[in-house]
């Protein structure tokens, strides 16, 4: 990925990692593994990622269209919990960082 998100700079670029930034990201909607696709990550891997996922709680079946079985977060799970919180804090670090690099710039103009 050319824009390698902040949440994968401190966890590591893996495929769990972006299944889990894709998923964290969404997490008050409910996905497809063909819509997890997005998450720049195989469809084998997938196949084999979301059982581990959903054994180890981090992941839930919420419902059925015809065939396809959709996903979200758990957001009860603990280990989940964790990694929404880290991901929440890492954004909002970013953004206030961004912000004081604007202010200080704009200080800086008015100098100028």
């Amino acid at each position: 990925m050319a824009n390698e998100s902040i949440f994968l700079e401190h966890v590591g670029d893996s495929p769990r990692m972006r299944v889990l930034q894709y998923l964290i990201e969404g997490r008050d909607f409910d996905y497809t593994l063909t819509d997890m696709l997005n998450a720049c990550v195989s469809w084998g891997t997938l196949n084999s990622l979301i059982p581990k996922l959903e054994k180890l709680g981090i992941v839930v079946k919420v419902r059925k269209i015809g065939r396809a079985t959709l996903y979200k977060i758990n957001q009860q799970n603990e280990a989940a919990k964790q990694m929404i919180s880290l991901y929440d804090k890492l954004i909002l670090q970013q953004l206030e960082s961004k912000e004081q690099k604007a202010e200080i710039s704009v200080r800086y103009k008015k100098k100028v």
